[in-house]
């Protein structure tokens, strides 16, 4: 098996943070997506070598293992317990009576953690598979409901149901939905970063939303209704008379959905923001004028 240089395929040098790493994935995983590229054999696996650089560096403890083992990687530790065992009874044979051992079991043992063959001893260890990493861009009103969606990954097609309320930044674990194990071993899961955009309106922290709503300078004096838009339809909201710039109103279970609580919301915050006029006529500046007498 030739060696796999991960840094190499993401474009990044052996020194690079986790946010270069990051970045790097983000750029080539747009550009090879399958998505994008249908039919595109070529992207297609570059898509796939993409995805398993980014599994394999963007996790720490792999990356340590793939900085001292390179390709072998996920069976380093084993190939190291193996050394340290044979050296062991290397050490026995030559301070005691000899071993009914072949020269080659350790051997045959390294062989089979880096592609060659084993016989039964090593059949018996089973290696779990690596975890899948994979990210799925959604909009703020993507999450506002529960949504079935399929989600390519190294070319095979997951489907997942994304609840309702999920954050930005949070992950899923698919359990089994990772790579292959080996020997009988388990697969590896598929963990899946949400990242969520809004274009909206509002500002969402947790479950609640907050949305600013301009008033004129009349409306805020004399009181009035003006109708608001929500995630989930349209609201009258009374205006009282002598509403002060930056008042606030809460309106309760008008948020958004709190994470796998099924018919439960956050609230809706209102902040009001007095607009003054920019221009006034000369029979509303000779109003003012008579307004601030009377004060």
């Amino acid at each position: 098996m030739a060696f796999i240089d991960y840094y190499k395929i993401l474009g990044v040098d052996k020194s690079a943070t986790k946010s270069d790493i990051k970045k790097a994935y983000r750029k080539l995983a747009r550009k090879h997506h399958p998505d994008l590229n249908p039919n595109d054999k070529e992207a297609e696996l570059q898509f796939k070598k993409v995805n398993e650089a980014n599994e394999v560096l963007s996790n720490d403890e792999n990356r340590k293992k793939y900085d001292k083992y390179g390709e072998n990687w996920q069976h380093g530790e084993a190939y190291d317990q193996a050394q340290k065992q044979q050296d062991q009874q290397q050490h026995y044979q030559r301070s005691s009576r000899p071993q009914d051992f072949g020269d080659g079991e350790y051997s045959d043992f390294f062989e089979s953690m880096f592609g060659g063959g084993f016989g039964n001893r090593s059949g018996n260890t089973k290696f779990r598979g690596q975890d899948f990493n994979a990210q799925l861009q959604l909009n703020l009103k993507d999450v506002y409901t529960t949504e079935k969606r399929v989600l390519t990954v190294n070319g095979k097609n997951i489907r997942l149901t994304v609840p309702a309320g999920i954050t930005n930044g949070q992950i899923i674990k698919i359990k089994g939905k990772g790579g292959e194990g080996r020997n009988g071993g388990p697969n590896g899961d598929l963990l899946i970063e949400f990242n969520i955009s809004n274009n909206t309106d509002f500002k969402r922290d947790g479950s609640n939303l907050y949305k600013t709503v301009n008033l004129d300078v009349y409306k805020s004096v004399l009181g009035g209704d003006v109708i608001l838009d929500t995630f989930d339809g349209k609201v009258k909201l009374t205006i009282k008379p002598l509403t002060q710039n930056g008042t606030q109103v809460k309106l309760k279970g008008k948020g958004f959905p709190i994470y796998k609580k099924e018919g439960q919301f956050g609230d809706l915050v209102i902040t009001y923001n007095i607009e003054l006029p920019k221009k006034l006529s000369d029979k509303e500046k000779e109003l003012f004028e008579e307004l601030a007498k009377l004060q």
